[in-house]
Formats: C-alpha cells, structure tokens, sequence
C-alpha cells in the first residue's frame, strides 16, 4: 500500500511537471508571434507597399515613398491610366529632378512613352528641364525615338517658339492646378540650348 502511495505521487509529480513544462513552453511561445521568416529578417527584409500610390509620392515629391515603392517591388513602369505617363514621365513632367534621379538608379525603361508618344526625354526637352536632360542623356536615353506627331526630343524643341507658346499656355492652365509651374520667358530662351544638347 505504501509502495502504491509513493507510485501514485510519482506519477502526480511527473504529470503535474509535464503539464506545467507544456503550458509554459505555449506561453513563450505566444510571446514569440514572428514566424521562422521573421525571426530571419536579418537575411530578408520585406517592406510593406505604401499607402499612397507611386503617381501621388511624385506629384507631392514624396521622395521617401518613391524609394519605399521601389524596394517594396512596385511595377515602377506602370502608365497612368489616364495620360500614358509612366512615373518617371509624371516625375519629369514636374520638374522632380531627385525623383527622376532614384527611378533612373532604379532601372526605369526610358524609353516607354505616354499616350503622346513622348518618351520621358521628349517631355524633359519639351519642358527645357536642363538637368534632367542631362541626367537622361548620361543614362543612354534613345535621342532617336519619334512621339506620334513624328518628333524626336530635339525636334520638338527646334521649331519657332511663337508657333508653340499657345500649347504651354494651355499646358500652364490645365496643369497648374497640379504643381506645373514654368517660366515661358526662360523656356524660350533654354529651347536652343536643349536641342544642342540633343545633337
């Protein structure tokens, strides 16, 4: 009888000391709520989409979540639905110079076009955007391609400037609202400036 005791409370001990080793081993594991993949961060980080979309960073010149979109994988060659732009054309558009640098260094397609058939380095000629010019042309931008009016980027800088001043005034009416802002006086001076630039 004694012996059956002394078993018994064995027994109890080790089964009282299994269930407490079990819930403590769940209860640290609750407090560890990263899986294998996050607990490995380190070898692979993954960064979340912003809130804002790509085209909204570069027209608010959101610098930080243009660069967060691009190493969270967003398509940095996706058209505007409505224009055709792409966002390194939206970016030139608006004269976003840094911006227009990181999606260069990202490995952008210059040479995809808008609804206009104008590549980025058509738009940044057009708009006399100096330093994006260079920037287009130091990464091999194709100063061939034709838009569909049968241009390339310096053509469409070479014709008389009182022919075309109509159409940057109702550039500057319909796109002022969204931040395009330029000076007709110094885009007409800069226009031969950009096709030598283009030759």
């Amino acid at each position: 009888m004694k012996t059956h005791k002394i078993n018994s409370f064995k027994t109890g001990l080790t089964l009282s000391l299994g269930i407490f080793l079990l819930l403590s081993s769940c209860a640290e594991s609750g407090k560890n709520d990263k899986t294998p993949t996050e607990n490995n961060a380190k070898a692979k980080t993954i960064v979340a989409v912003p809130k804002i979309d790509l085209q909204t960073a570069i027209m608010s010149n959101n610098l930080k979540m243009v660069k967060q979109h691009i190493k969270a994988g967003t398509d940095i060659n996706k058209k505007d639905q409505m224009s055709g732009a792409t966002p390194l054309i939206s970016a030139v558009t608006f004269g976003k110079t840094s911006i227009v640098k990181v999606l260069i260094a990202a490995k952008t397609d210059l040479s995809f076009k808008n609804n206009d058939g104008a590549t980025a380095l058509h738009v940044a000629a057009f708009f006399c955007h100096v330093e994006i010019v260079q920037l287009l042309i130091a990464a091999k931008a194709d100063k061939t391609l034709k838009n569909n009016f049968g241009m390339t980027p310096r053509e469409s800088v070479m014709g008389p400037f009182a022919e075309i001043k109509p159409f940057y005034e109702m550039l500057q009416q319909q796109l002022g609202p969204f931040g395009l802002e330029f000076d007709l006086n110094e885009i007409e001076k800069t226009r031969p400036v950009i096709a030598m630039m283009l030759q």
